[in-house]
């Protein structure tokens, strides 16, 4: 077809999140697609091949948090592979285990520009490991998907991506903020004084609170900067506008 292509992989000694893409192939490609492990799915070095654990395995990921922080690298490596107006992207699975839930597909969507988003495919999956295992009663349905995520490549640098991604992720966590406030305030009967809320807040949010020890002043925040949303009837109380 006359496609000129590369191939890297850590089984072969390349290690996308320590190497450069660019440097390894030598010029900016058109496409740069990678198709990572699917979290722990199957664990490949020092079991699908090689002797031991290599540290920069994706299948040897502590945890998803781990996972997603990782995969936002290879895919800002990826990025930096790729000519403006070019794509890049990557072949990804959703994975239940235990009673959880995960969308991989969600998270780099997530942690990625939202500008360069350019498609979100979905195809059959192919030889998955619950194919041969026998399950008992199911509430839904075996994951029978995978996802082809493509961004595109705009012309900025990577500080200027970085700055968005900042804001991006600035503004989501604003906008949780609002959410939760607002939440709560309308299951309190739409006004509650603050001393109520803050209660109700701790009840409702208790992982956002132990990320941030001012998590109160941050409620007062959201409050007085919102004012379309909010607004205080009387000292230390507020209501739905």
């Amino acid at each position: 077809m006359g496609i000129e292509a590369y191939g890297l992989d850590l089984h072969s000694g390349f290690n996308a999140v320590r190497h450069s893409i660019l440097q390894a192939v030598g010029k900016p490609a058109d496409l740069v697609l990678s198709h990572p492990p699917y979290g722990s799915m199957i664990v490949y070095s020092g079991n699908v091949w090689g002797d031991a654990p290599h540290p920069d395995d994706l299948s040897r990921c502590s945890s998803d948090d781990e996972f997603h922080e990782k995969m936002q690298l290879v895919l800002l490596n990826q990025r930096d592979a790729t000519a403006p107006g070019g794509y890049y992207g990557t072949i990804i699975g959703d994975w239940r285990r235990r009673g959880m839930y995960t969308s991989y597909q969600a998270e780099m969507i997530a942690r990625m520009p939202r500008d360069e988003l350019a498609a979100v495919l979905i195809k059959q999956q192919h030889n998955c490991q619950s194919d041969a295992k026998a399950y008992g009663r199911m509430a839904l349905p075996f994951i029978l998907h995978e996802y082809i995520l493509l961004w595109q490549k705009k012309a900025s640098s990577i500080l200027v991506l970085l700055s968005n991604l900042a804001h991006q992720q600035y503004a989501r966590l604003s906008g949780t903020w609002k959410n939760v406030v607002k939440a709560v305030l309308m299951q309190l009967g739409g006004q509650a004084p603050l001393s109520r809320l803050y209660e109700a807040v701790a009840q409702a949010a208790p992982d956002k609170l132990s990320k941030n020890p001012h998590w109160q002043a941050k409620v007062r925040q959201t409050l007085n900067q919102n004012r379309e949303l909010f607004t205080q009837i009387a000292v230390g109380e507020w209501a739905i506008a």
